[in-house]
């Protein structure tokens, strides 16, 4: 019998298959998807009572993931990296995210990590960086995103934004909220990342 955690692992390729493009194809031509599972902790986030609303807003081909995400929500382990501290609050109560694997995840690797991303309306998560390199797909359109020195573009959902290593990047959401499918590879994949900006 397939397991909530095989099932999650399972939606979270089938949500990436979908989408074509090169550099997402180079960065997981190498994944082997048959990783060892961890016994893990569920910990729950007050954020993830935005599920419900991004199972709503995503594309019908990411809407499988989401929509196990949030019915399972209270199963899985949700993370921070950052404390009130450093961006407020308000900004810690709409933010978290879900590693499905890594060095952390529910699932072993210590080559890549994969997971989600949830972030609330009207929230600017500011400029950071880190050593590894990141792929990230919005299941729900709407956020705009910014890297290096250029502006906030917005991007559409199913689009795939590329930060390499060390580059400055950052996101803002809107009227609604954010639900994206993220990848690491090339450095520390539980490292805090670098803050370079600050929440406005």
């Amino acid at each position: 019998m397939t397991t909530i955690f095989e099932e999650l692992l399972d939606r979270f390729r089938d949500a990436q298959a979908t989408v074509e493009d090169e550099r997402l194809r180079d960065f997981t031509s190498s994944l082997c998807w048959s990783m060892p599972q961890r016994s893990l902790e569920p910990n729950v986030l007050k954020s993830s009572i935005l599920l419900d609303r991004t199972t709503e807003l995503s594309s019908p081909s990411f809407r499988p993931l989401a929509a196990l995400v949030a019915k399972h929500r209270n199963e899985l382990r949700w993370g921070q990296t950052y404390t009130p501290a450093d961006f407020g609050q308000h900004f810690i109560d709409n933010y978290g995210w879900l590693e499905v694997f890594g060095t952390r995840g529910h699932f072993a690797n210590d080559q890549m990590a994969g997971g989600l991303l949830i972030l609330g309306p009207n929230i600017v998560y500011p400029d950071h960086h880190h050593v590894a390199e990141e792929i990230y797909i919005p299941l729900t359109g709407g956020t705009e995103w910014r890297k290096g020195e250029s502006g906030f573009v917005p991007r559409a959902a199913g689009e795939v934004i590329h930060h390499p290593s060390n580059v400055n990047h950052a996101m803002r959401t809107g009227a609604e909220p954010l639900l994206a499918l993220y990848l690491w590879r090339g450095g520390p994949l539980a490292a805090r990342s670098t803050i370079t900006g600050k929440a406005e």
